[in-house]
Formats: structure tokens, sequence, C-alpha cells
């Protein structure tokens, strides 16, 4: 992919994601969506919001770069005008920074910071914008929120410079995109050793995943309900404990973690017709779920006069929970007719 810088810019396609608040996404949208429909048209971009009633909503911007430049200028120089009339109304006398989230797959932002903090040193340096790498995860997600503040013409010069290292260094592995939850119970399975059938405990899973809501505290294994952790602490032990290598990777993700927990084996049937679900086309989906559980995953040929296959999966607790978890997802999009995760 071209990742050089022209005087217009670099002149490939491109899609950032912002995370706002309510009423950050309402000065976008503006009376009657007149804004956003004002920005799309002037700047070439592709602007999509993402709907619910949740207190946070992302922004996705698609198009060619100096496309998202321009509705990055127009929304840094919206948020300004904000500000200065809020402040109209109040006593302050200094202008707080125009600050906008960007939302960035984790795999990127070691490229991002740099070594030592040498990349984002440089960035704050050159274009006199704050930014800021969250060392966490966002909830069930394998992406991190980026913070730049400044002047608009500060945070336009950061963006252009940040989309140069995102165009350098891809994302690896498959990415579990950050969906924003409405602020709601979660619904929790009885206690204790419940015997309940798999499928329909994974689709209650996957609809909740679906909907944007927390996840349960029990998933299925086996037969049983068991407590499920938070699915980003979880992908997070899983790739720090893996005891093997990820696919394309040569060395360990985490250097001077040797102590990795023991591998251990679990076994699952799988229905002969639904098998190719988990294959996926040409075992796409198949090496997606190894990338990101971290864990070996067999599948038994067919046997002749079984309805079943099994599937044979290899590593440590957190990588073989992971797995299962995708594993049950998949299924369920399958049987719901819910369409990939």
């Amino acid at each position: 992919m071209e990742s050089k810088v022209s005087e217009g810019g670099l002149n490939v396609t491109l899609t950032i994601r912002l995370l706002m608040h309510g009423k950050e996404v309402g000065s976008i949208i503006g009376k009657k969506g007149e804004t956003v429909k004002k920005m799309r048209e002037e700047s070439g971009a592709r602007i999509n919001i993402s709907e619910g009633n949740c207190p946070e909503r992302i922004v996705t911007i698609t198009g060619p770069t100096d496309a998202i430049f321009k509705a990055f200028a127009m929304i840094a120089y919206k948020f300004e005008e904000d500000i200065i009339n809020s402040m109209s109304n109040s006593t302050a006398t200094s202008k707080p920074p125009v600050t906008l989230r960007l939302v960035v797959p984790a795999s990127q932002c070691g490229s991002l910071i740099g070594k030592g903090g040498s990349k984002i040193k440089e960035i704050r340096e050159s274009t006199g914008a704050q930014v800021q790498v969250a060392g966490d995860m966002l909830p069930n997600s394998t992406e991190r929120a980026v913070t730049i503040s400044g002047t608009p013409d500060a945070i336009i010069q950061c963006v252009k410079q940040i989309c140069v290292v995102m165009l350098e260094s891809p994302p690896k592995g498959a990415t579990i995109p950050y969906r924003p939850k409405p602020a709601s119970t979660p619904v929790i399975f009885a206690g204790g050793q419940v015997r309940a059938d798999p499928l329909a405990a994974s689709t209650a899973n996957l609809s909740l995943l679906l909907q944007h809501q927390p996840l349960p505290a029990y998933t299925i294994q086996g037969q049983y309900a068991i407590p499920h952790p938070d699915l980003t602490k979880l992908h997070q032990l899983a790739m720090q404990q893996t005891p093997f290598t990820p696919l394309g990777q040569t060395t360990p993700a985490f250097p001077g973690l040797d102590a990795s927990p023991p591998a251990s084996t679990h076994e699952l049937t799988i229905p002969n017709d639904l098998i190719g679900c988990i294959i996926g086309r040409q075992g796409t989906k198949i090496n997606e779920i190894r990338q990101m559980s971290g864990a070996q995953i067999k599948i038994a040929n067919a046997t002749e006069g079984s309805s079943e296959r099994q599937i044979t999966i290899t590593g440590t607790p957190a990588n073989i929970s992971l797995a299962q978890y995708l594993i049950n997802a998949r299924l369920t999009s399958e049987v719901t007719g819910m369409g990939t995760l």
C-alpha cells in the first residue's frame, strides 16, 4: 500500500473511527441532519454514525485521505465553534483545546508509540498537539482509544501523521471492533452448575454482543454454565500466555513472559452440516479464530456413518476459553442467520 506523502496528502483510501459522546454527535449531525450532510458534500468523505441509545457513538469516516482530512478539519472547527459559544455563557477566560478520540486496533498502537515513545514524541513536537494512547483496550474489543487535543490545525496535522503510521503498519491478525453499549442490566445465567443447551446459551451471548450490551456473567463449557470473564481481559490473557507463535509472528508478542501456564486440551463435537461455517472459505474463519485466541485448533476428518466432527483445542485456559467463545459465536450466526461477526 502506497504511504508516501505528496502535496495533496496520501492518495489512498482509509477508514478512521472516532469515539464521541452524545453531545458531540448531536453537534456533528446538526438540526435535521444539515451539518453532517454539509460535511459529507464538502469533504467528499463517507461519514457514518452508529445507531443506538448509547452514551457514546462511533463515527466512521471513509474515503481518499484528502477527503478524510477535510472531514476532520470540518469536525475540529465545528468543535472549536462549540467551545467558543459555550465560553460566551461562562466566566472561563482560557479556551480549552479541541479534543478528538480515535479508535485504533491495539496491534497498531506499538508503531504509533514507537521505541521508547520516540514516535509519539515526534508527532507531539512536530504538530503541537497532545496525543495520548490508552493503556487498556476498550471493553470487549481489541482496539484502544487515541486522544488528540489542541488547535484544529494541530489536530489535522496530527491525524495526517497517524494515518501515515497506520498505513505503514497494518493491523496484525483479526480485530474485534469496539461497540459502545447502552446502560443496561446484564443478563445473568443461573449461578452454579446449571445444565443448559450450549447453542441456546451461545445464541444469548451473541445476541447481547450484537445489541452492544454487556456479555453475560456465564458462558458454556461442555454442558455447564461457567463464569465468563470480560472478553477484553480474556483476549489479553490469551495473547500474553499463549505458548504458540501466532501466524506470521516469529518472536513472542510479550518478551520476558516465559512463565506461561501449561497447555491443556479441550474437545468439542460439531454437526457436519455446520463445520463449514467454522472453517470458512479456504480456511479463513478458522485461521481468524486461531489468531484471535492464540490456540491450536485441529478439526478431525469426517468419519463414515458419523454426523459429527471433532474439534480439538490446545492451549492455556485463556486460549481455550476464547477459542470456544469464538466458535460458539460462529455457530450461532449461522444457525440464527445473523450473518458473520
